[in-house]
């Protein structure tokens, strides 16, 4: 029998529909998969063995009468552990949360899945609230690379990379408030798409405020619009939802690049350092754009280093998610969650409507700038996967995660859609990502463009 860790999402609903194996297959095939990598990857908080199993005989006998659930009727996913998920508890890393409770309600986007028949294997590692660009926590230790366990697998969603580089499910829920979701997806050579703000609802509210979007890591990127049809879907709970998309995201893939206006900016303007490696593979894929239709041409965004702004609202955020603390709890912290969470309790109301004020600017810059180019190409990250369980490399000098993500922070700061693609390797075997970045609302740009990018056009 074919491997079925391998299968996408959408191979595997075609497998379904076709007979040719079943969601018990797909899911005892996933879990065997994630069993094996968690004692050296640490992808995992929990792995739901019992319970993915008896969503996935409904799932078969569903298929069976031919009236499945919905569009992922039988499909393996992961949720990152700051999503809820009903029946089990959610900890955000941390041991300042009890896993008593009643853990009664599912997140909007978990219950969309729900609703559409996806089995669920379990909930992946994440840094302590979800703070940082890596992903170790006090609770559940160091999460490390598919490739290499020496290094990071990025983060803060870096269970949910590694478990879909290494066939422990073909679909992942993660978070993204500075970059998380592409992060770790860059370092480990998969797809994901952190989509405009509100497209898929959010309960409850982060502490990072508008900041954090949920978004869909995969493989590729129809698996990535098949999974945003389901769950980028309006939650009264989300008083910041979008409404409803005009079409499916998965349809439109088709139209290519053709025509496109891209923009390609390699350091943008010279702010970043990018290693040689890094840069090569992105310059290569952005060639492959221009062949395969898209005007390109070399620009850069008006735009500088908005990093002490995002500080001001990263670390407010810090501060609120860990106020409630005692001093005994707040000891269990995270050092450096600690550390960013005290600087943040000491930036007044001032500060922090300074730092709106700089984002609302950047928005406007890069509004115009869109006017000119319907799609922005840079690298994901300057860098490939460093050494496990430092939040920045080595000598590097930076203080802080965000020293190595200047492609990623600013556009949660304007809530645009931002995608990475898995483009090649640097010298070491390591994963590059590029990334796209589309004005708001045009997430499916995103995802068409990167469709073409990975399948070569067809």
């Amino acid at each position: 029998m074919t491997d079925l860790t391998g299968l996408t999402a959408v191979q595997l609903l075609d497998g379904y529909r076709a007979g040719a194996f079943s969601p018990v297959d797909a899911t005892r095939a996933v879990l065997e998969r994630a069993e094996r990598i968690q004692p050296e990857v640490n992808a995992f908080v929990r792995i739901t063995a019992e319970q993915a199993l008896a969503q996935a005989r409904a799932s078969a006998e569903r298929w069976r009468r031919g009236e499945p659930a919905g569009l992922l009727d039988g499909v393996p996913v992961t949720v990152k552990d700051i999503l809820l998920v009903r029946g089990a508890p959610t900890l955000k890393g941390s041991k300042t949360i009890s896993e008593q409770g009643t853990w009664d309600e599912d997140a909007p986007s978990v219950a969309r899945l729900r609703a559409h028949g996806a089995v669920f294997i379990g909930k992946t590692t994440t840094p302590e609230f979800g703070w940082k660009g890596v992903t170790d926590s006090p609770l559940t230790g160091v999460t490390r690379h598919p490739l290499d366990p020496a290094r990071t697998a990025g983060g803060s969603s870096g269970g949910a990379a590694a478990a879909v580089a290494l066939g422990a499910g073909p679909l992942a829920l993660g978070t993204d408030g500075g970059g998380s979701v592409r992060i770790p997806a860059s370092f480990c050579g998969i797809f994901a798409l952190k989509p405009t703000y509100g497209r898929v609802p959010l309960y409850p509210a982060s502490a990072f405020g508008t900041l954090a979007h949920v978004g869909p890591m995969t493989r590729d990127a129809a698996d990535a619009a098949l999974l945003l049809d389901v769950i980028g879907a309006p939650d009264s709970r989300d008083w910041s939802a979008l409404g409803p998309a005009s079409g499916s995201f998965l349809d439109g893939l088709s139209g290519g690049v053709r025509g496109l206006r891209v923009a390609y900016s390699p350091s943008l303007g010279g702010q970043v350092a990018v290693r040689p490696a890094v840069a090569s593979a992105v310059r290569g894929a952005v060639e492959r754009l221009a062949g395969l239709g898209a005007y390109v041409e070399e620009a850069d965004p008006d735009v500088t280093d908005p990093v002490d702004a995002f500080h001001t609202l990263w670390f407010t955020g810090a501060a609120r998610v860990t106020q409630r603390l005692g001093p005994d709890q707040r000891a269990l912290l995270d050092p450096g969650l600690r550390e960013i969470a005290a600087l943040g309790a000491r930036r007044s109301a001032l500060d922090y409507l300074a730092a709106v004020d700089v984002r609302a600017e950047l928005g406007r810059r890069m509004g115009r700038f869109h006017d000119s180019y319907d799609l922005l190409v840079t690298p994901t990250l300057p860098i490939t996967a460093f050494e496990a369980g430092a939040e920045v490399p080595k000598g590097s000098g930076h203080r802080r995660w965000t020293g190595w993500t200047p492609f990623t922070y600013p556009f949660n700061m304007t809530q645009q859609p931002a995608a990475t693609v898995p483009v090649g390797t640097d010298g070491d075997g390591l994963p590059v990502g590029l990334q796209l970045v589309a004005a708001r609302h045009r997430d499916d740009l995103v995802l068409r463009a990167a469709h073409a990018l990975m399948s070569g056009g067809s």
